[in-house]
């Protein structure tokens, strides 16, 4: 099996912790010397740079959450100039307040490598034709695709995600091998050219990197039955670097993780403290070359576990177990972050809806479908219909304006929501995505 760094990806378990280290240093005294959201913190904590002697000394640094990244908005955790900042995306977050992120030259570069290891990982190469439906903007999914796409020699179609029709005729008219996007995206193609007479299996196509959303083993060999390929696992989040963080080789066997460029942790959701390899618990990364964004002990609320052994295709990083859940209230929708409080809040926003509803996710047609169900005043309920048609329509569109996603809306009487004293269950999750 081709390797695209094995300089790296093969190299010996001690070599590779002395390269981590000598990294961590570099990288610690960096957010120590420029970023004034940590030097407070790790003075907070009693810790400096200096302090940090060995691996094993991570557990002492502080965590940085997705809290930290709102608060510093937009560019207060950066460790550069602006001047020296090439590239900016961005990602929702539970206020409308997007996280951001930012990158160097040597940042792009570094994507770049990590998704020609991922491109490879997957049978890619110089030879194929790789057709990226992930969306393009602030997303990192597209362009993070697109660059170690071009950065392995392969042709780049740069389609992004939408007008179903024409991806597929795109596909099979350009003897596209290689396809890029959402898991439930491929699904959706693969139905939609059934009804076109087009049997997608007698295509050029032989792989797929999915990610930008759960899926389950029985939701994989649905996609490689029905399209003819063979789909891998691709895992990223933009605070760390975008996709690239870690992917399936072709042994299917755990997803490796670049771990010379981010260093895993498995760490007790509740308790903060690390786990040993083999044990489930939350994801947390620290940036070793980041530049521009550089980040320490992210909390990914993302559940999942490490193996320290070496593939059988000859790489010798961790691999992490695919995610088996979250320890947050967090959705993903069709690659879109949603949070309960973001639907909350256009909810007080108001005054004829209650604070009471309840996410209802589905997959229908193999595409992730949202419906809101929504409780209504008492007054707004006995009135006429043409009242509350007016208000469904008017949460619809605030609610798909802040998530960026198309949603059904579900008026429904006073207290049909079930209430709780203890936690409010918001979310009715259908899909099993983390099972099977």
């Amino acid at each position: 099996m081709l390797i695209w760094s094995p300089e790296y990806e093969s190299m010996s378990r001690v070599r590779l912790e002395e390269l981590q280290f000598k990294r961590l240093k570099e990288t610690l005294q960096r957010i120590y010397d420029h970023v004034s959201f940590y030097r407070d913190k790790m003075k907070k904590q009693g810790v400096k740079p200096d302090d940090i002697r060995s691996l094993s000394d991570l557990k002492y640094l502080p965590f940085t959450t997705k809290e930290d990244l709102r608060e510093n908005y937009p560019f207060g955790l950066f460790a550069v100039e602006m001047d020296e900042v090439v590239r900016i995306h961005a990602s929702s977050g539970t206020t409308g307040k997007m996280t951001v992120v930012g990158y160097t030259k040597n940042d792009l570069k570094t994507w770049s490598e990590v998704m020609a290891r991922s491109i490879t990982s997957a049978g890619g190469g110089p030879r194929d034709r790789i057709q990226v439906a992930y969306g393009y903007g602030l997303f990192t999914g597209g362009l993070g695709v697109h660059y170690g796409a071009e950065f392995v020699g392969a042709t780049v179609v740069p389609i992004s995600g939408g007008n179903t029709k024409r991806q597929i005729q795109v596909m099979k008219d350009f003897g596209i091998t290689l396809l890029a996007c959402t898991p439930s995206y491929a699904l959706y193609m693969a139905e939609t050219a059934a009804e076109e007479g087009i049997d997608l299996r007698a295509l050029p196509l032989k792989a797929g990197i999915l990610g930008a959303e759960p899926w389950s083993e029985n939701m994989r060999k649905e996609i490689e039955e029905q399209l003819g390929i063979k789909a891998y696992d691709i895992y990223g989040l933009s605070e760390i670097i975008g996709p690239g963080v870690a992917i399936e080789c072709q042994e299917q066997n755990g997803l490796h993780i670049c771990e010379d460029h981010f260093l895993p942790e498995v760490i007790d959701p509740l308790t903060g403290e690390p786990l040993p390899y083999g044990e489930k618990g939350e994801l947390v990364f620290t940036t070793l070359t980041k530049e521009a964004f550089p980040i320490i002990r992210y909390r990914t609320k993302d559940v999942s576990l490490l193996y320290p052994e070496a593939c059988d295709c000859g790489r010798t990083m961790a691999r992490m177990n695919r995610i088996l859940g979250r320890t947050d209230d967090m959705l993903i929708i069709r690659g879109v972050n949603v949070f309960p409080s973001q639907i909350e809040s256009v909810l007080l926003e108001n005054g004829d809806a209650t604070p009471h509803y309840q996410l209802v996710v589905d997959r229908k047609g193999n595409l992730d479908d949202l419906e809101i169900w929504v409780e209504v005043s008492e007054k707004l309920f006995s009135s006429e219909v043409r009242k509350l048609e007016s208000l469904g329509v008017k949460i619809k569109q605030k609610i798909e304006s802040t998530l960026g996603i198309g949603v059904r809306v579900k008026l429904v009487e006073p207290k049909t929501i079930p209430r709780s004293e203890g936690k409010a269950k918001r979310v009715v999750d259908k899909r099993d995505v983390y099972k099977g």
